[in-house]
């Protein structure tokens, strides 16, 4: 996740301190991946290092504000037209878990299996309530949110069916011995 781009798109709303901008993503993202404040306040200084933000000065009660520059601005359109690249995949704790686990003796690779499938399962059913909840009643849902959980279901259901594969291979894994 690119915190920076994040930030530099929340500041063309409007100029902000590092607390707002921390609240306004996890309001816009369901609080799905919380920000260290320490974090926001980190990417603040290396976005002014690069002249993408500048301080505003103090909103009288002792918070910096900045705002984006038209470097920035440009900087984070871009990011808007660019693909996300799959060439560097984020590391997947669970493929790590699973690939070290069949490598070695003694670990009962269908256990962790069962019970990340549980878990999953657990958290599919929490997405979709949470899908459902965010419709219900409403005309029209905070699309941000939606497009998050909807993002959390697909691969979540995603990962319930890698596990199925992984059991599948397993058993005939042992089969073949």
């Amino acid at each position: 996740m690119s915190i920076r781009h994040s930030l530099l798109a929340l500041l063309q709303d409007q100029p902000r301190y590092g607390y707002q901008l921390r609240v306004e993503f996890e309001n816009r993202t369901g609080a799905t991946w919380p920000l260290n404040i320490g974090q926001v306040y980190t990417t603040l200084d290396r976005l002014e290092r690069d002249a993408l933000v500048r301080k505003e000065g103090d909103d009288g009660g002792g918070h910096v504000v900045y705002s984006i520059t038209e470097a920035g601005r440009a900087e984070v359109g871009n990011w808007f037209t660019v693909p996300v690249e799959r060439s560097s995949p984020p590391r997947n704790e669970l493929a790590i878990k699973l690939a070290l686990a069949v490598t070695l003796p003694g670990v009962d690779v269908q256990e962790i299996i069962q019970a990340q499938r549980g878990a999953s399962l657990r958290a599919l059913q929490e997405y979709t309530r949470a899908r459902r909840d965010a419709t219900a009643g409403q005309r029209s849902a905070d699309t941000a949110w939606l497009l998050v959980l909807d993002s959390l279901i697909f691969q979540t259901e995603a990962e319930v069916r890698w596990l199925d594969l992984c059991e599948a291979r397993m058993v005939q894994q042992a089969q073949g011995k």
